[in-house]
């Protein structure tokens, strides 16, 4: 665990102003990704039943937060995001091809590492788009890509005008790099130490193909094997010049089809998933073929409003160190 303090940092807002500002933030990039993907708000649970394979796994090993229920044989879990969710909300809510849903996903990753960019408390837009099966390929994926891009830059320029001490402004542009060529770019760094050396060099970069070993044996980084395809995925990284560090803003893809997944699971000794009830529907063509991801509302304003922590943006808890540290060094924790 780790805080990183830039030198000199001082807020370009107010509390009262950050809270503003991030008001207006999330007003006008959701106004601005609906309109670019033809997305619908709909409601989203905060919490699903255990058991049924709908929670997010991520990497595996983090606990979801659990509880039982009230004269209900049943157990809940508090979700991890809503990756498998949302597509079959698709379904449920008969959207159609080319249309798509979107969400405010609020989850607690109690397993998370703490530090500027990493809370417990994760906020996001969760969007979700019925797509065919001629849909499922690269170009499709960065089209997709590219129109978040320019939702995140108009959005980015309105910010600057209405808050003039922002100097802040995201790039319209974006570079496409798969985890194997960034491996064979930078063969002797780590994986975030490549992510890093790709934001410096390139500014935007989406990140593909993420899960599957590379030629050195090894994924880029961990993913679930039941929802992303893992040759149809990606991270869109940015460089965070005042952490001087890559920053996520983005986890998406195309999702696996009933022959990616059970080619994902057997690679992660994982066939025992197929039969939960949401991989039974993905292996009987019960729900929509779709691409989906998150969007981190958090650290979108952090990026935005130039903030030198997610604590800055967003209530969360925080160990006794990150809350000594940042009060030491003015960073003003919600």
């Amino acid at each position: 665990m780790s805080t990183i303090i830039p030198k000199n940092y001082r807020s370009k807002l107010s509390i009262y102003d950050t809270q503003v500002a991030i008001g207006r933030l999330k007003e006008i990039f959701i106004s601005k990704l609906s309109k670019y993907l033809d997305l619908k708000r709909v409601s989203a649970p905060l919490f699903v039943e255990s058991f049924q394979g709908l929670n997010d796994n991520l990497n595996g090993y983090e606990r979801p937060v659990s509880f039982d229920i009230l004269n209900v044989p049943k157990k809940g879990e508090i979700v991890h995001s809503l990756a498998k969710w949302k597509r079959v909300a698709l379904g449920k809510y008969d959207i159609y091809p080319y249309k798509g849903l979107y969400t405010d996903m609020n989850a607690i990753r109690r397993d998370e590492e703490l530090d500027n960019i990493h809370s417990i408390y994760v906020d996001q837009w969760d969007w979700e788009i019925h797509i065919n099966e001629c849909d499922r390929n690269i170009n499709y994926l960065k089209d997709i890509v590219s129109k978040i891009v320019h939702a995140i830059h108009e959005t980015s320029l309105i910010i600057k005008e209405e808050f003039p001490s922002i100097e802040y402004e995201f790039s319209n542009e974006v570079t496409f790099i798969t985890s194997e060529e960034l491996l064979q770019m930078y063969p002797n760094l780590s994986p975030k130490e490549r992510e890093l050396a790709a934001v410096k060099k390139y500014g935007n970069v989406f990140l593909m193909q993420i899960g599957d070993n590379l030629s050195n044996g090894t994924p880029h980084d961990g993913r679930s094997p039941d929802y992303d395809d893992w040759m149809l995925n990606g991270d869109l990284l940015t460089y965070n010049k005042l952490l001087d560090i890559p920053f996520e803003l983005s986890s998406m893809g195309i999702r696996v089809n009933k022959e990616s997944l059970v080619k994902q699971l057997e690679k992660k000794n994982s066939l025992d998933r197929l039969n939960l009830n949401y991989h039974q529907m993905i292996l009987n063509d019960e729900i929509p073929l779709s691409i989906g991801g998150g969007i981190g509302q958090s650290r979108l304003a952090m990026l935005m409003l130039e903030k030198a922590h997610i604590g800055e943006v967003q209530v969360s808890i925080w160990d006794d160190e990150t809350l000594s540290i940042t009060k030491e060094n003015n960073i003003k924790l919600l």
